[in-house]
This record gives C-alpha cells, structure tokens and sequence, in this order.
C-alpha cells in the first residue's frame, strides 16, 4: 500500500508550488493570493523507485473571518490523521508566523514523522533565513525552493528513508475486492447481499459510509476480502467537510486491493462520475468489474441492456478489457455471477507467461505491423521479458524506448491480449534502451 504523505502549512507559503515539483504535475492550483487551496489536492509521486500519494491542503488559520477556516482547519487535522508522514512547510522569506507555533502544537501531539521544510530558500547564502526557526523548538529543518528545485531531492531522500515499513497483509491468500462508485448507487447493498447479513449501514442518504470497511467472506471454497468504500462525488458536489476525505481513503482501497467492483446506478444511467471513478481504478492498475446496479428499477426491452453496455464501451474505452453485468443488489439478481467474473479477472490479472511465448508473441507481432521509422531510422525491437504480476508488466528493449508511437504501443499490448489470453485484465508494457543485441527475426551471422 502507498504511503501517503500531507503537506500543512498556512496559507501561501507555497505548499502547492511544493506539490507540483514533487508530483511532477501542475495539478494543484498556484496563485499569490493565501487560501487559494480550500480544498484537499492529492496525486502520487515517485522517488528512488518508491511511490506514495502525496497530499496537498488548504492554508491553516487559527483565527480568521475566511468562510473557509473551520473547512480549512478540519482539513488539516485529518490529512494529519490519515497520513503516514507529514511535511509542515514552512516561508523562508516571510519568517515565522504565530500561525506556524499553532501548527507546531498541534504536529507535537502526534507520534507520527514530521518533516518541517523551509520554503523558498533559493541558495546556500539564503540559509541564514533559517537562523529565526531554530527558535521554534525544531531540532532539523530542510532549506528548500519549491520554485527553484534547490534542496527538494536531498529532502526526498529523507522523506523516503522515513516510510513505514508496510507489514505483510493477513489476507495474502485472499482475493481482494474494492466496491466504489458514486454515493448512494448501492455499494454497502451490494456487500449486505453477499453476506447474508446487514453487517454495514445501508441509508438512503448519500454519503453513509464514510470510512473503509473490511469484510470477509467464502463462496464456492474461496476467501474473498470485500473493502466498501464512502461514495466519490464529484469535486464541484462535494460540501460536507466529512466527505472532503472519503475520495483518499477511496483510493487507499484501490491501492490495497486486486479488484474493483465499480457499482453504477443503471437508473441514473451511466454519469461522468461514474467513469471519472472508472479512471481511478485504471489509473491504479486494478483489475476492474463494471456493474450496472438496481437493474430491476429500470423499464426494459430487448434492446435495453445492449444500449447500455455499448454506452459503457464507449465512455471507457480505457476499460475496454473490463467485464460489465447488469445486477440487482436488492433482489440479488446476477450477484452470484461477480465472483464468476472475479475469479476469471483475477487468474489473468496474477497470470505469468514465459519469456519464449512472450517474445515468440511480440516476433510475430512486429512481423505482421511494423512501426513507423523514427527521424528517418527504423526501430529496433531487441527482447521482452515479464517482471511481475497484478497486474502483467512486461519491459520491452528498444534501440529508442521514447520513439515507440503510443498507437503501436497499444497494437503490442492487445496482441499480448490476444495471443496470451489476457483480455480482461489490464496490462503494463514498458520500453527501455538497449543496443547491441539481436533484433526479433535477426539471426546471428
């Protein structure tokens, strides 16, 4: 599971500048005006091959006529509460603030490893700026630019170095299965019905669940681990400040499970939410399931289920290895058929092929498509090997890993699919440079 790290701090001392360097990303709004972050921003990032989720917040204020504050305050409180490291940073120019003293307070009280980084130092002559911090009881401090990069990958290193140790999970020999979707589409239902017994909440309220909830059952002889997770709404929806932290403890389950059971309301139909969620699920590389829930609410013909599922095809393409069903978690309506497809979604996302079939696959494959020429030069495809399972990852040598056309990319990946019967689990293809080594169909001499 990543480790996720929040970065606190009061307002405009660069927290969001600090996010974008570290994630390599311009996700997080920055802007001179303070409080400008209302709003918790979260993306991953990787350092030293290690990746975690890193955490962006709004400002803290103590005391201040912003509407926001308490919002802002609550924030603060539970990122430091759902992470595992926390970064307090810090404004070399403008000094200390009684701000920071109120966040010091706060940070003291927790066993958790905190980092405090001081922001826009842009050089070594600028570390004199640190002399003033040392007066708040801090034994170490990280000079830092955001801006600048200055001191920002000395401090990864130790950021790193501080992860916990992740302890083996109990429930190895379990498939893992994360239920998400959209608020009030029937995920805690869902798992009910499986269970057999009301053993979670179930409200037709949107936003009852508000916390991961782990449940084990056994069906046909096999352990499933089932995670329900609160609804994801959209950003623009969400107001109440408990639901502005259901979306990270969300995508933990993802992190953590093999799985994911995406539930759909079919009487809303298929919302952009809906593959907003979807997207999460691809992005963390899970093997994912599409279910089409309370299919007994909706007016039906012949020709009702084929409408709705080449709607699904079309607004997630990205998913197009992902099994969908139309289910009922009231009557129970196909809910035995999800474990038939879990089983089958699994066994191809925990699959290795050999490193002769593979390669005898991509052989044939360049043969029959080969790429497009690169600045006038052709593209050499040396071998493949896979590297790991959950999802299958395989590396591709190159003689220019950069040169290979996404679209052909794509050609590779589905003849994997095709060839190695691996079509509904997703599926990593790497390229890396490699010269020197003798290309698919070359022989030596």
């Amino acid at each position: 599971m990543k480790p996720i790290v929040a970065i606190v701090g009061r307002p405009n001392v660069g927290k969001s500048t600090f996010f974008n360097r570290i994630t390599k990303s311009r996700d997080a709004i920055v802007d001179d005006f303070p409080g400008v972050t209302r709003d918790r921003n979260y993306g991953d990032a990787t350092w030293d091959n290690v990746v975690f989720t890193l955490v962006d917040t709004g400002g803290f204020l103590s005391d201040d006529k912003d509407d926001f504050v308490n919002e802002i305050h609550f924030q603060v409180l539970q990122a430091i509460e759902d992470a595992d490291v926390i970064i307090f940073l810090l404004d070399g120019k403008a000094g200390i603030s009684p701000y920071d003293k109120d966040i010091i307070e706060i940070l003291r009280a927790t066993e958790k490893p905190v980092f405090y980084v001081v922001n826009k130092i842009d050089g070594l002559e600028q570390e004199t700026s640190l002399y003033d911090f040392y007066s708040l009881g801090i034994d170490k401090l990280y000079p830092v630019s955001a801006e600048h990069r200055y001191g920002v990958y000395d401090f990864l290193d130790d950021l790193v170095s501080a992860f916990p140790k992740s302890a083996p999970e109990q429930t190895e020999d379990m498939i893992k299965l994360a239920v998400v979707g959209r608020p009030n589409v029937g995920k805690s239902s869902l798992i009910n019905h499986i269970l057999g017994e009301k053993r979670l909440l179930v409200s037709d309220i949107p936003g009852t669940t508000r916390d991961a909830i782990d449940s084990v059952c056994n069906i046909n002889g096999k352990s499933y681990l089932l995670i329900d997770t609160a609804g994801i709404r959209r950003k623009g929806k969400v107001s109440n400040k408990i639901e502005k932290f259901s979306v990270i403890k969300a995508l933990r389950s993802l992190d953590r499970c093999d799985v994911a059971l995406i539930v759909m309301d079919a009487n809303d139909g298929i919302t952009e939410q809906d593959i907003t969620i979807a997207g999460y699920a691809f992005e963390r590389s899970c093997g994912c399931i599409m279910l089409l829930n309370k299919w007994d609410l909706v007016e039906k013909d012949s020709k009702t289920a084929k409408r709705y599922y080449e709607q699904l095809r079309m607004e997630s393409k990205f998913l197009s290895f992902a099994p969908a069903i139309t289910i009922s978690a009231l009557t129970g309506l196909r809910v035995p058929a999800i474990f038939t497809y879990v089983d089958e979604v699994y066994s191809q996302y925990a699959a290795r092929i050999t490193t002769g079939q593979l390669n005898r696959i991509m052989e044939l494959a360049i043969k029959k498509t080969e790429p497009s020429l690169h600045r006038g030069k052709r593209l050499k495809f040396y071998y493949a090997t896979q590297v790991t399972a959950k999802p299958p990852t395989f590396v591709c040598f190159v003689n220019y890993p950069d040169a290979v056309h996404f679209s052909y990319k794509r050609y590779l990946i589905n003849q994997i699919r095709e060839q190695a019967k691996l079509d509904k689990t997703p599926i990593k293809l790497i390229f890396r440079q490699r010269t020197g080594k003798i290309e698919f169909g070359k022989k030596k001499g």
